[in-house]
């Protein structure tokens, strides 16, 4: 018999996080969705997003959320040096970006996880700020401030792609790109300048991510593999081209996630995301809010 206390402890801790792999998510289908290239290493520079965090406050004493600004401009740039430096040479060389990049961000991917435990150790890092051990009751269920400030940062950061992409020029330049890149390009937008900017907003957003994840639990440079899965499913699920799929990915697979910790073993999560998945793709294959 489920308790209460169970259910809304998953509902509430799967809202939490759902809207944090929702964010994680929404950086990986723009670059999916602008440039056909599926970047597995996407998850890697969420956990540098977490590392520069941890950095920023045992070293100099940096509280999380101050680290934005330190974290954004970084993973912005490296966003830009990605684009210009891996994928536009490869882009020029195949003829199938899509296959390449999934082989080449593994590649990344790797390399990018065992610097991480190079620097930093494959021992699990829990970060420790002043209002770490800060709670308060949301029913029956104690929620820790950490969390409460994840889920802010994470609708912030949500709302504010919503607005770029939907009422900025930039934005509405990206949004041309996804949609119909040869007329993008015959109507006057300089393509390349606006794939650049996508890449630098994934992983800018993926390392604000990052930073609420590690805000929520432990990390370890081994767990981007997971975190790619949800990120994976959620942009399939939500469908490319809709912030608001994303989101709701985010939620469903946030919710699976909780809740079935709750009441079934962690290694059949997976398993029911992925008949998830299936069912979805079988029912709507462009996902649940593609545009």
């Amino acid at each position: 018999m489920f308790s209460g206390y169970e259910i809304a402890h998953g509902l509430i801790g799967g809202v939490f996080v759902g809207f944090v792999y929702a964010l994680l998510a929404a950086g990986f289908s723009l670059t999916w969705g602008v440039t056909r290239v599926i970047n597995l290493a996407h998850s890697a520079f969420a956990l540098v997003g977490s590392y520069i965090t941890l950095t920023l406050l045992q070293l100099a004493g940096i509280d999380p959320l101050v680290s934005i600004i330190f974290i954004v401009p970084l993973l912005f740039m490296m966003g830009l040096g990605m684009h210009h430096y891996i994928i536009k040479p490869t882009a020029r060389r195949t003829r199938d970006i899509t296959s390449a990049s999934m082989v080449l961000c593994f590649g990344l991917f790797m390399i990018v996880e065992n610097l991480l435990v190079v620097i930093f150790s494959s021992d699990d890092k829990v970060l420790h700020s002043r209002y770490s051990d800060i709670s308060f009751p949301i029913g029956p269920i104690s929620v820790a401030l950490t969390s409460v400030i994840s889920l802010v940062v994470a609708i912030i950061s949500l709302a504010v792609i919503y607005f770029f992409l939907n009422r900025t020029y930039t934005g509405k330049a990206v949004r041309a790109v996804w949609q119909d890149r040869e007329g993008a390009m015959l109507s006057g937008i300089n393509v390349e300048s606006v794939t650049a900017i996508t890449y630098g907003m994934s992983l800018a957003t993926a390392g604000v991510a990052g930073l609420c994840l590690v805000l929520m639990y432990s990390v370890t440079p081994y767990i981007g593999f997971s975190w790619m899965i949800f990120v994976f499913l959620i942009a399939i699920l939500g469908g490319l081209g809709s912030i608001i799929g994303v989101t709701v990915g985010g939620l469903i697979v946030g919710l699976i996630v909780s809740l079935g910790s709750a009441f079934i073993p962690l290694a059949y999560i997976n398993l029911v995301l992925f008949v998830l998945l299936i069912i979805v793709l079988l029912i709507k294959p462009s996902g649940l809010f593609r545009r």
